[in-house]
């Protein structure tokens, strides 16, 4: 009854929701196939969502270079646990979750493996090749380190009482290493002294830094004993880091908070809580140079005038060290330093610090003071900057391919991590900052930085095809992993997500329809390169064309951007902006960015000072509608460009009194009053006789107001004001539609070509407000409504559901999802959203035309729902991560004269021995790696070296294996000493003849001289 009468009222002979039951109002993850079958009321509201963005707050990064991933961990919030994404090439993302809700420490890459300490105290270990866990493991006290290697099956383990153990990774158990407090025999009397940091010898890996807070120590493995203690120590009038004139006078022992090995292992680099940065000798312990970022000689004596503070007294308040890593070249010989933190709070810019050292000296043939001049006066030092107001506390380096010395071997890039949670790109060592625009994981868009605004266009497949940016940028950071194949859904026109950032740059990509993405490539357009500053780019409206690709942003500042798809004619050159203006508009296509060959370019730009953008919309068919806080609304014809229309709404409610659907109250005459959304259609308005273009403005106190763009001679068009009524109170949606079929009666290019010809379309508009629904013809007072029960509806649109029917859908203040027929407006079904969307953030919400629902779940992370699914819950991720041909290269080993010298070289396979004990069986590693070097003997063509080994083959087992290694060892030991010797009594022999040759010259010099004298 209720839709016979909403249908009479209005015109409507036809129920568009028929075919709509209410066991199909089902949400669902769009990453799953839409299967419209009927299902029992009890699994109507089986909730499963798809997201893009970050869950929670970043709280570690790690990248493997091998199989260039990227892994992230989050903290625990509200929003969800504490989990590890790891992302790689295009859209490959998997998500790792812990056994219990805690925040992610520490993330580390370990061949097949990624590792995490959580808040919680637990490890948890995750195979990269089965994407699950594989291990969980609770040491026996805090964890406060840990240092893996990809040739190690062993996770070293530091703990807050100063014991370091090993956890076995390919028998997920402990092992039986364990390395007592060595700094406990030092200071007994200490009350707690925990591990800060472990660091492997990146040539020995028998060689291990433990960084105690008050100090380091050099241990051996194979000597299994502390090989040097090294501890910064400040005699009185040392300024130290900090300069602290209070504390100058006192002998102090600033705490350590990071210990690293010169990429060579020749030096180690402490970095303490006063900021101090301190070089030592690895061979004699020596301290070559304590300095700061900013200074040197921080450890010797000084006046108090000559310290970094102001004015006798006062303190140069510095930065805390955050994070320090030493870097090398291809050539690990030429190093350099990042440093996270240390510098004065008063530089600016602000950002990381790189002490570029160049190539080290030679250590035989150098000098203490060659050695402390080289770590004192690096031979360039740069800061690589980061934006205003912000801090790094954290960073990842890009290596190009190698993920020994620490991660720190020939970077190319710096992922930087910071305060706010948001991440920051930067080329190395230059600094340079790098757009994650088909450079990183679109998930990762939304923290770079993070997004302030988001809107969506359906944009035809073709056209979306096209639209291939040609931009100049750098190789890929991330090219490991590979997609699922999801099934493909051509004629749909595509999803296009815009996501408008704090720095002013839009993002523009295909969230799609849960299907496989053709184009997966972004689009960029800088906001602040458009408007000619840097800041205030704040951006408020959004609208896209789903025909022509155009884009239209409006600020909060008040300019109005638009974009066109172009090619730049200025590409590789920037050229000054050349300020042209004409009809009401600013030519802004010089702006364009250098970088880009083709893709979004700047227009034009409106300005008129009326306040921020309150609502914006691009057309299918060149109009631009733009409306202003200030109470302005705006109309632009693309094919001037030109501002064809700009009135003020105060002016236009006194010139139309009539047509009210509900009397104004003179309480609203007052408010300040501007439009909130607009929209255009094509229809014919109530009395004529013929349809036009028309373009809809509904305001925050409920007007709604109605123009007409008519043609006129000259070719141009011209907007008339037709009418306006008033809602009940803010308008958040107006859908035209049409009468006979209930199609969406956008104003396409199709029908407004046959406008010329006499096309009716007999058109209602479908208004939404906060309190309710109404349909009605414009600008006619004649219509039908329905109030929404004690709640406030918050986003909604008109949503087709294949080809059974058309339903309002809304999301509203209590949380949940309604759908209501058309054009009975009697509700179908309702489901809950609050477990998986922010009911606050619902007023930013996008329902799309095809029923999927963009909300914000998080801060920084958006779930993708479709409320016509099929229920069902949503598999794992089905991408692949794990690529078993990329190998891990070779560990770099110690030189030969290192070898020959008496350095005792310690393999991987020895440390199984160290580490395991004698009764560990052979690791599935070490079984490859036998396989590997037989098959690099037989290449080869050497001969086996035992008959024993070569009639065993592949039944040798592990300590005849080791047995065999031990004597080849030794037989070639026994080779070098047989040479040695040879080589000894030949050089002997030499020197023998040589003096005996240089005496007899002698005595026939002598002999000669007598002779000569005597008269022989």
């Amino acid at each position: 009854m209720a839709h016979f009468l909403r249908g009479k009222q209005v015109g409507i002979k036809n129920d568009f929701s028929a075919g709509l039951a209410p066991e199909l109002f089902v949400t669902d993850d769009v990453l799953l196939p839409k299967l419209l079958t009927p299902r029992r009321t009890d699994q109507a509201f089986q909730l499963q969502v798809a997201r893009y963005g970050v869950s929670s707050k970043i709280s570690a990064l790690a990248y493997d270079p091998v199989q260039s991933l990227l892994a992230v961990g989050t903290h625990d919030s509200l929003y969800g646990p504490g989990q590890i994404d790891i992302f790689g090439q295009k859209r490959v993302n998997v998500t790792f979750t812990t056994t219990r809700k805690a925040l992610i420490k520490t993330l580390q890459f370990c061949a097949d493996k990624i590792i995490g300490v959580d808040s919680k105290n637990d490890i948890s270990i995750f195979s990269l090749e089965t994407k699950c866990m594989i291990a969980s493991y609770a040491p026996p006290g805090l964890i406060t380190a840990l240092v893996t290697d990809p040739t190690l099956d062993y996770a070293l383990i530091g703990l807050q009482n100063g014991d370091v153990i090993a956890y076995d990774l390919d028998r997920q158990a402990p092992a039986p290493f364990k390395i007592p407090n060595l700094w406990r025999d030092r200071t007994p009397r200490a009350p707690m002294i925990p591990v800060v940091t472990l660091a492997l010898h990146p040539r020995d890996i028998g060689t291990l830094l433990i960084g105690y807070s008050e100090g380091a120590v050099i241990y051996s493995f194979k000597q299994n004993k502390p090989l040097k203690f090294l501890q910064y120590e400040l005699q009185p009038g040392c300024p130290g880091g900090d300069s602290d004139p209070m504390l100058a006078n006192k002998v102090r022992r600033p705490k350590l908070k990071q210990a690293l090995w010169h990429p060579t292992g020749t030096f180690i680099l402490t970095g303490h809580e006063d900021s101090s940065l301190v070089f030592w000798d690895v061979k004699d312990g020596r301290l070559l140079m304590a300095r700061t970022v900013e200074e040197n000689y921080v450890d010797r004596p000084r006046h108090a005038s000559e310290t970094s503070g102001s004015t006798t007294g006062t303190v140069s308040l510095k930065e805390p060290l955050f994070r320090l890593a030493w870097c090398c070249k291809e050539n690990s010989d030429d190093t350099g330093v990042l440093v996270s933190g240390g510098a004065s709070m008063t530089r600016y810019p602000k950002g990381l610090t790189f002490l570029d050292f160049g190539p080290t000296p030679t250590y035989a043939t150098s000098t203490w003071q060659i050695l402390s001049d080289f770590f004192g006066k690096p031979k360039k030092q740069h800061t690589l900057p980061t934006p205003p107001n912000t801090e790094i506390v954290d960073f990842c380096l890009i290596p190009r391919s190698s993920p020994h010395f620490a991660g720190s071997h020939d970077p190319i890039a710096v992922i930087a991590l910071l305060t706010s949670g948001e991440i920051l790109t930067l080329s190395f060592p230059s600094g340079h900052p790098i757009t994650p625009t088909n450079q990183l994981h679109v998930s990762l868009s939304f923290i770079h930085p993070y997004i302030n605004h988001i809107a969506i266009a359906s944009i035809d497949r073709t056209r979306w095809l096209g639209m291939t940016e040609n931009r100049s940028h750098g190789p890929p950071m991330l090219r490991g992993g590979a997609e699922a194949t999801h099934p493909l859904k051509r004629y749909e026109s595509r999803n296009i997500l815009q996501t408008a950032h704090a720095d002013g740059t839009i993002r523009v990509w295909d969230a799609g329809h849960g299907d496989e993405i053709e184009n997966e490539d972004m689009l960029q357009a800088d906001i602040a390169r458009a408007v000619g500053r840097l800041e205030n780019v704040e951006i408020s409206k959004m609208s896209m064309s789903g025909v022509t690709g155009e884009l239209a942003v409006g600020l909060s500042s008040g300019e109005l951007v638009i974009f066109r798809w172009d090619h730049n004619r200025n590409f590789g050159r920037e050229v000054p902006h050349r300020r042209v203006e004409g009809f009401g508009l600013e030519t802004i296509k010089d702006r364009a960015d250098p970088a880009l060959k083709e893709g979004l370019l700047p227009l034009t730009m409106l300005n008129q000072q009326e306040g921020s953008v309150s609502a914006v919309k691009m057309s299918d068919v060149g109009f631009v509608g733009v409306g202003f806080e200030g109470g302005t609304v705006a109309v632009i014809d693309l094919r001037g460009p030109a501002l064809i229309y700009s009135a003020s709404l105060n002016d236009l409610s006194k010139q139309s009194k009539h047509g009210s659907i509900r009397r104004s109250g003179g309480h609203n005459e007052s408010k300040p009053e501007w439009p909130t959304v607009i929209e255009f259609g094509v229809m014919s308005l109530d009395g004529e006789d013929y349809s036009s273009i028309l373009a809809f403005v509904g305001t925050n106190l409920g007007r709604f107001l109605t123009f007409k763009l008519l043609p006129e001679s000259h070719g141009g068009y011209a907007v008339h004001f037709a009418g306006i009524c008033l809602l009940d109170d803010r308008i958040i949606s107006i859908s035209p539609l049409n009468a006979d079929t209930g199609v969406v009666a956008h104003a396409s290019p199709s029908v407004v070509a046959n406008l010329r010809s006499g096309y009716m379309v007999n058109g209602v508009l479908l208004v939404v407000s906060q309190s309710g629904a109404r349909i009605f013809k414009p600008t006619a007072a004649k219509g039908a409504h329905k109030t929404w029960d004690n709640v406030l509806c918050d986003s909604a649109n008109v949503v087709r559901v294949e080809d059974r029917g058309y339903a309002l859908v809304g999301l509203f203040g209590d949380g949940r999802a309604r759908a209501y027929s058309v054009p009975g407006l009697k509700e179908i079904a309702s489901a809950d959203m609050s477990r998986y969307l922010d009911v606050k953030r619902f007023p930013e919400a996008l329902i799309t035309a095809t029923g999927d629902v963009f909300g914000w779940s998080g801060p920084s992370e958006i779930a993708v729902l479709n409320v016509w699914g099929t229920g069902q819950q949503l598999p794992p991720s089905l991408d692949k991560l794990f690529n078993v041909e990329s190998l891990i290269p070779p560990r770099p080993t110690i030189s030969n004269i290192q070898w020959i010298s008496g350095t005792q070289y310690v393999s991987p396979s020895d440390m199984d021995i160290l580490i395991g004990g004698p009764d560990r069986p052979p690791s599935k590693r070490m079984m490859e790696q036998m396989r590997t070097e037989e098959q690099q003997r037989r290449i080869a063509g050497r001969p086996v070296p035992s008959a024993s080994s070569a009639a065993g083959g592949q039944d040798e087992g592990y300590w005849a294996y080791m047995q065999r290694q031990v004597q080849e060892r030794t037989e070639r030991l026994g080779i070098m000493g047989d040479s040695m010797d040879k080589l000894e009594e030949n050089s002997s022999g030499w020197a023998n003849d040589v003096s005996k040759y240089v005496n007899q010259q002698k005595r026939k010099v002598i002999l000669g001289a007598i002779g000569s004298k005597l008269g022989f």
